[in-house]
């Protein structure tokens, strides 16, 4: 046996693949949009993919399972609750299925959302291994509060998270403690809010060390779990249903990109997403891009400011970094949202300006700053007196409460987000100055 776990930084997310060597077949638990990686991995080992088990319906990343399965021929595992409109066999509570000498069993684990999954994998009737999903992670459990609009199933977060100690508790905690324990997110996923940097662990140490399995009552479980959670982007709806119907294949969806000649002109009215660095944004743009860099979260921040709706040019600073640009649109799905994807920008008439940071230092008071962190940030990290807060997914909608009249600097924890935030204020404030403090924050 051996279990290979695919990690995708940008999304925080892991996949996985059992090879059966002596059956030479291999299993799927939960992969990413681009399928290559788990046909490498199946050639490689010389075998083939015979199943792909989906837990949930992902709502931070799009699964290919679809797109795998109709390619190899493989059998698709869910939930009977996901109410899946692709072709696929029920697997729940009680069934199973062996590769080899290896077993998989469904155990029914809803908190996170109403049809999650846990999958025990067992080599010669011993339990090896535990694969979450987002029910579990390594020191947290996964938040219960994107469901309540989405899927082919909804419950307020309150009953989901109930419903999850439960799964924990009576599911997962009674395993025996050298169980290997393999979640689908790690440090920085938005489906819990303080996960371990760790990839895997066992039922043992989590019992020991993840706070939210300690001995807690219902009542302090849900109230503690519901606390602080993370903001919910704007995708996150969109993949739900996008996964419960199964994507579109990867390859092609990604090449009917249109990739337009540098200097093309633009449809007028449709947001265009400069993802080009900063200060090259800064020196001049199409007026009411949204400056979204190609590094950081990109994939994220995207789906978290622009709709699922919403049409939008993508701009790359060179050819290499548009097509990397289309491919991490396309792990939220919003490949098919790109009306076209060109390098540079076909105009500069639109600058920002460059702040005096010495000189907002000794004055803040003349500025009105806007600090578009999270509400947490704000609350535990203050940066500075009187600042207002306005989170940056929240931001094209609620910019116009930021008053006129004074100079407005943005900011954040280190630059990243101010960048985004700073090109969504310009325009909303025409005839303000508006400042990006940009990594010169790090220095307050």
């Amino acid at each position: 046996m051996k279990i290979e776990q695919f990690e995708d930084k940008s999304l925080a997310h892991f996949s996985y693949a059992i090879l059966s060597e002596c059956a030479r077949q291999v299993v799927l638990i939960d992969p990413a949009r681009d399928p290559q990686p788990y046909y490498d991995f199946a050639e490689a080992h010389n075998a083939s993919i015979v199943s792909i088990i989906e837990t949930h319906p992902h709502a931070d990343f799009v699964s290919s399972h679809l797109e795998i399965a109709q390619q190899t021929g493989a059998t698709i595992r869910v939930s009977k609750l996901l109410g899946a409109d692709y072709p696929h066999q029920a697997f729940d509570e009680g069934q199973t299925f062996t590769v080899g000498q290896l077993t998989f069993r469904a155990l029914n684990t809803p908190g996170h959302s109403p049809d999650s999954l846990s999958i025990v994998l067992s080599r010669n009737g011993q339990d090896e291994a535990v694969f979450t999903g987002d029910t579990l992670f390594i020191g947290d459990v996964g938040r219960p509060d994107l469901r309540e609009q989405a899927g082919n199933l909804t419950a307020k977060r309150e009953e989901l998270a109930r419903q999850l100690y439960h799964s924990l508790r009576d599911k997962l905690m009674p395993l025996d403690g050298t169980v290997l324990v393999y979640p689908a997110h790690g440090a920085g996923s938005l489906c819990g809010k303080a996960l371990s940097g760790a990839s895997s662990s066992t039922i043992a140490d989590e019992k020991f060390g993840n706070p939210m399995l300690r001995d807690l009552s219902e009542a302090e479980f849900v109230q503690e779990l519901l606390q602080d959670q993370p903001f919910i982007p704007k995708y996150f709806g969109y993949d739900v249903a996008l996964n419960k119907a199964g994507a579109p294949a990867y390859a092609p969806s990604v090449q009917q990109v249109p990739r337009l000649a540098a200097g093309a002109a633009l449809q007028a009215g449709v947001l265009v997403v400069d993802a080009r660095p900063e200060a090259e944004f800064k020196k001049g743009h199409v007026e009411g891009a949204i400056n979204i860099q190609q590094g950081g979260k990109f994939e994220t921040w995207l789906g978290s400011i622009v709709g699922p709706d919403e049409p939008f040019y993508l701009v790359a600073a060179d050819e290499a970094a548009q097509e990397d640009l289309i491919r991490k649109a396309a792990k939220i799905g919003y490949e098919t949202l790109i009306k076209g994807a060109l390098v540079g920008t076909p105009a500069t008439e639109a600058t920002m300006p460059q702040l005096e940071v010495e000189q907002f230092r000794q004055h803040p008071e003349q500025y009105t700053i806007v600090d578009i962190r999270a509400a947490t940030e704000h609350r535990d990290e203050p940066l500075f007196a009187g600042s207002l807060n306005i989170p940056l997914p929240e931001l094209r909608e609620r910019a116009q409460e930021i008053p006129a009249g004074r100079p407005v600097v943005v900011h954040c924890a280190g630059g990243y987000r101010s960048a985004a935030g700073s090109s969504i204020v310009a325009p909303a404030l025409p005839g303000t100055d508006v400042f990006d403090l940009s990594e010169a924050v790090k220095s307050f």
